[in-house]
């Protein structure tokens, strides 16, 4: 293949074609790269690097400007972490090219209304930041940056506008105070000082139901859990009290204060913030993970405090990374290791909090879960000899601290500890964590470990766990999973059904048709029904034991098995539970027979949904009744109910999407139609028809997404249904027996109930005003209508 590329390219005059179209392509690609790259480790020192890409920059400008003006907006938005970086380089070439200048501070404000208009709020966070960096350059004037500011804060006056609205404006100017306050100061003090104080007053009447919904931790102590713009607000409140002097930020402008002082600044264009539409989505709020003091890091630099804006700068930067480079882990890790001003601070402590403060943000973190352990794996084989060290210790400390972390929060630590103690030979010190077993189970230290064997399980075999675990944990260590099957003791020969079995066990065995195992079914009596009743197709309990007991037996060896022997007796299974108690009594089956291997459970409850013998109603009702309360706060649970919901959701989104088709399918014929209209009747009849057949189509859809829709607010109104109806019973009892309502049960149910709301947050909105009419009333408890009222204030 290489030779052939070779003598292409040494054939006559084709390559020098070749070389003179793709020119241009290698310098820009050239520039991108030189870009790009600036900033990174190198032998020369970045002032100089700086220096030589402006000079480089400066005189491709006559030929390359817009795709120069391009990739500096890009890096902007995307490369946040060099923002001083970037911001020096346009400093030199605004001193050196003013026209150049003007033109990328216009291009960045037509970019920062594109990114708002389309709901990339973070992104555009970024480019104020920019913007503001650039005083401190000499690019944009300080007035025009505060009449800027001004604009931002207005939008706290509007009426009639979500909380998280404000939020943002209010945000994206502390934010920047870091990187411009002092600057800003020394220009405009006295409009900063009202600036400042307009922010106070909306930050004291701000609503913060939604804060308890959003905290990792419910506990105050040994860390306050706080809400991201207080905690940002303090922070700015001490910088101000230091007179703005900061010590992290990495300011590369400094060393060319000299040229950039001379340079004209520009006057930022009047910026008025677009206004409110319903189709808007600002971000959610969010309260600040702290993990760590600087009690923990004892040796080296000092951790700064939470409250100091170095804290804030250096968390903003190794997110940064996190979010630039998080699909390469390698290049992740090897990123945040190389931090700037890493001998400053304890850089591993900081790494390790911002990781799992991403891992732990709710409702849900900024990447895949997996995505984080990985990267954690990868920090470790980098840092052997330090980092696996904070992670033993973060991770005793969150072991401490169970009692009073959120539910779903346990999940991820669950997950993520489980899937790192597998790449590690499941290695772990489980002696010092002995405290676990003289509480009751189900408390959250020993529901904790038992989760963790449980998915070291899935991660292994059960002999393997068996022997890693000290002999004391044997409470802790999950069953053997194997089959249950009722009817192959000898001693159960009493129990109805069992000479049944094996004449099921017979016909499957025989290969029999659908119709064949139909008919063997048939001769199973009715337990519900008395002999002399001849209706024998109603609801069966005992056929459906029977079948898929036996069934699940003979398919027991694997899931591929269990998947093939549901396929082959569909037809059978749909019959058996085409009532709504056949849909529940073949859950009941399906988890009497594989109790002890929860993952089977979770597979066939899964399989089953997608082939429609159950349906997600089904599941939920399941999930909650009195045969399964043993089972209630189990994780695995909670998994299944989350996939059904998942499933639920896709489903209606699958023929939504079908829907918006066939609408632009017609709309374009239509409009095909009008632009034709002068041809033969032969045409009009054809496209006609075609218009009819897709008006049909688009009304069949419309029943399908309204039926949809309609499933899916019936699968909340269960939920929601069945978790008033458990919490209600508990607080009765608690108040009859005049006994504490915190229990641990009552804990894992109310922040199970949170869960569902934050996880499926965006569906549930659509249907607010049915859950408060009909279930999340003004007479409800007001424990169980605090959730609902914090999961409502999250968007106001």
């Amino acid at each position: 293949m290489s030779r052939r590329r070779h003598s292409d390219e040494n054939d006559g005059a084709q390559p020098h074609k070749r070389r003179r179209t793709s020119e241009p392509i290698e310098i820009e690609d050239r520039l991108e790269s030189l870009i790009c790259r600036v900033g990174e480790k190198s032998t020369s020192s970045l002032e100089s690097n700086l220096e030589g890409l402006a000079g480089v920059l400066e005189a491709d400008l006559p030929n390359y400007k817009n795709k120069i003006l391009r990739i500096l907006c890009a890096v902007a938005r995307l490369l946040p972490e060099k923002l001083t970086v970037y911001t020096t380089l346009v400093g030199l070439l605004n001193a050196r090219n003013y026209n150049f200048g003007g033109e990328f501070v216009e291009a960045m404000i037509r970019q920062l209304k594109e990114t708002l208009k389309s709901n990339l709020y973070s992104e555009a966070v970024y480019l104020v930041r920019f913007l503001s960096d650039l005083v401190n350059c000499h690019v944009i004037a300080a007035p025009s940056m505060v009449a800027m500011f001004e604009n931002f804060v207005s939008v706290t006056q509007e009426e009639d506008i979500p909380q998280v609205r404000s939020d943002w404006y209010v945000y994206a100017v502390l934010s920047c105070l870091p990187w411009v306050g002092k600057e800003l100061y020394e220009k405009k003090d006295v409009e900063m000082d009202r600036l400042l104080n307009q922010i106070d007053g909306y930050l004291k009447r701000r609503q913060k139901t939604h804060v308890p919904m959003l905290q990792v931790w419910s506990a105050e102590k040994p860390h306050p859990q706080e809400e991201y713009l207080d905690c940002l607000w303090a922070q700015v409140q001490k910088l101000k009290k230091d007179r703005w002097q900061e010590r992290h930020i990495l300011r590369p402008y400094i060393a060319f204060d000299s040229v950039l002082c001379e340079a004209l600044q520009h006057n930022l264009p009047p910026f008025t913030p677009p206004a409110h539409s319903d189709d808007a989505v600002y971000p959610m709020p969010r309260v600040v993970f702290r993990m760590f003091d600087y009690t923990d890091a004892p040796e080296g630099p000092v951790m700064p405090g939470s409250h100091s804006v170095e804290r804030f700068v250096i968390e903003e930067n190794l997110h940064c990374i996190i979010k630039s480079h998080w699909r390469e882990r390698k290049t992740c890790a090897a990123q945040l290791l190389s931090y700037p001003g890493k001998n400053k601070i304890p850089l591993n402590y900081h790494i390790v909090e911002v990781i799992f403060g991403e891992l732990f943000q709710l409702p849900s973190p900024p990447h895949i879960e997996v995505m984080y352990t990985a990267l954690l794996i990868e920090l470790c084989k980098l840092q052997p000899g330090s980092l696996p060290q904070v992670l033993a210790q973060a991770t005793e400390m969150m072991y401490m601290r169970l009692d009073t972390m959120n539910t779903t929060c346990v999940d991820r630590f669950v997950s993520w500890f489980a899937h790192h103690l597998s790449n590690f030979q499941f290695r772990w010190s489980w002696d010092d964590w002995a405290d676990c077993l003289t509480m009751d189970n189900e408390k959250p230290k020993p529901k904790f470990v038992k989760e963790v064997l449980e998915k070291c399980m899935r991660l292994s075999y059960h002999q393997r766990i068996v022997d890693i675990v000290p002999p004391s944990f044997s409470a802790l260590i999950p069953a053997e999973p194997m089959f249950q099957y009722k009817y192959e003791d000898e001693s159960n020969t009493s129990l109805p059904g069992f000479a049944m079995a094996a004449t099921v066990t017979n016909a499957i065995k025989n290969r029999a048709s659908n119709e064949e195992i139909l008919a063997v079914l048939k001769e199973i009596p009715n337990p519900n029904q008395d002999d002399d009743d001849d209706e024998g197709d109603g609801f069966n309990p005992l056929k459906i034991d029977v079948f898929l007991q036996t069934l699940l037996h003979l398919a027991a060896k694997s899931f591929s098995h269990s998947f093939s022997a549901l396929a082959k007796f569909h037809e059978v299974l749909k019959t058996l539970t085409e009532s709504d108690e056949g849909k529940l009594h073949i859950l009941k089956v399906v988890y009497e027979a594989w109790r002890k291997h929860p993952q089977m459970i979770a597979v066939l409850v899964d399989k089953m949904i997608r082939t429609q013998i159950v349906d997600c109603a089904a599941v939920a009702n399941w999930i909650f009744s009195s045969d399964m309360a043993h089972d209630f706060t189990r994780l695995y649970m909670w998994e299944i109910l989350h996939s059904t919901i998942r499933k639920m959701n896709k489903h209606v989104q699958k023929i939504q999407k079908e829907l918006e088709e066939a609408k632009d399918k017609l709309e374009k014929q239509q409009h095909k139609k009008q632009k034709d209209s002068g041809d033969e009747e032969d045409m009009e009849k054809n496209s006609d028809d075609e218009d009819g057949q897709l008006e049909e189509q688009i009304e069949r859809l419309q029943e399908k997404v309204e039926s949809a829709q309609s499933e899916q607010k019936n699968l909340f109104l269960v939920i929601f249904q069945r978790f008033i109806m458990l919490l209600t019973e508990h607080l009765v009892r608690c108040e009859t027996g005049s006994v504490d309502i915190n229990t641990s049960w009552y804990k894992n149910c109310i922040e199970r109930l949170q869960q569902i709301f934050l996880m499926h947050h965006v569906t549930i909105q659509q249907y607010m005003g049915t859950l408060e009419n009909l279930l999340f009333t003004a007479e409800l408890d007001h424990h169980i209508l605090a959730v609902y009222q914090q999961f409502c204030a999250l968007q106001l």
